[in-house]
């Protein structure tokens, strides 16, 4: 797979943007991986901007199941609030539907994939491991072996950062177990998309899950290593999100409460 080194800044509207995301459309390309910070409303907006110029075959989101995807029927996708009620967003964890919304709306009638593991499963695969509870073919998608213990190491200290230097050590393994286990069903779910659908396949997905190193595309590549795969970043304030990626994308960052106030 090609990397391409592209900083692209994002600082308006999508429309005083449109040049710039002209530059990220690439001929050929089998399954885009969006990434983005959940809760950062422009980097939204440029997802949903750049669905409408892909006008992809299918798209998968992290944040629904398998299950509220067969259950998402065009005429829900005329009603936020009553495809927000359907796929019970309020209760789910995420931002609010709002943000997202647009995303479902810029997909048309394009079947929609969902690879989200629930708190359910990833508990079963902190417990038991993420080749137990993984859907597909757990070898296949190398969720049946360890980890080298360089990256082990530094996805120990990812999640640790991640959760504020707030979970017991012996924790952090099992962490990033549900980690991989997210990148393979989305991986899984992604290809099964383009099997069914053809290119081009979009995949909606945090930073961590759309890096080239080890996340979406590093499992899509060792899965179906003919299939091209382009990995967009979204940082904040010319800080590049980790991980490597083919574009990176940057926007101002939204006022946050201290995330780690809880764990102190």
């Amino acid at each position: 797979m090609r990397f391409v080194a592209i900083f692209l800044i994002w600082a308006g509207s999508v429309a005083a943007e449109g040049a710039d995301l002209a530059g990220f459309m690439t001929p050929g390309v089998d399954i885009y991986v969006l990434g983005e910070v959940h809760d950062k409303p422009a980097h939204h907006e440029r997802q949903a901007a750049m669905i409408a110029r892909i006008a992809p075959s299918a798209i998968v989101f992290e944040m629904i199941t398998a299950q509220q995807a067969t259950g998402i029927t065009l005429s829900l996708r005329q009603d936020a609030d009553a495809l927000a009620d359907a796929l019970g967003w309020g209760a789910s964890g995420w931002p609010p539907f709002s943000m997202y919304y647009p995303l479902f709306a810029a997909v048309g009638d394009a079947p929609i994939f969902g690879a989200l593991v629930t708190r359910e499963v990833a508990r079963d695969a902190m417990r038991l491991g993420p080749d137990a509870v993984f859907g597909g073919n757990a070898q296949r998608f190398g969720l049946a072996a360890p980890l080298a213990p360089d990256q082990q190491g530094a996805r120990n200290a990812l999640q640790d950062d991640a959760h504020c230097n707030g979970l017991p050590a012996e924790m952090l393994p099992a962490m990033v177990n549900v980690q991989r286990l997210r990148d393979a069903e989305l991986a899984s779910a992604a290809l099964a998309a383009l099997d069914g659908f053809g290119a081009s396949v979009v995949v909606i997905t945090g930073n961590g899950h759309a890096r080239r190193d080890w996340g979406v595309p590093a499992m899509i590549a060792r899965v179906r290593p003919d299939a091209v795969v382009m990995s967009i970043g979204q940082g904040e304030y010319g800080i590049a999100p980790e991980g490597g990626f083919d574009v990176v994308f940057d926007a101002l960052a939204p006022e946050r409460d201290d995330p780690c106030a809880a764990f102190r």
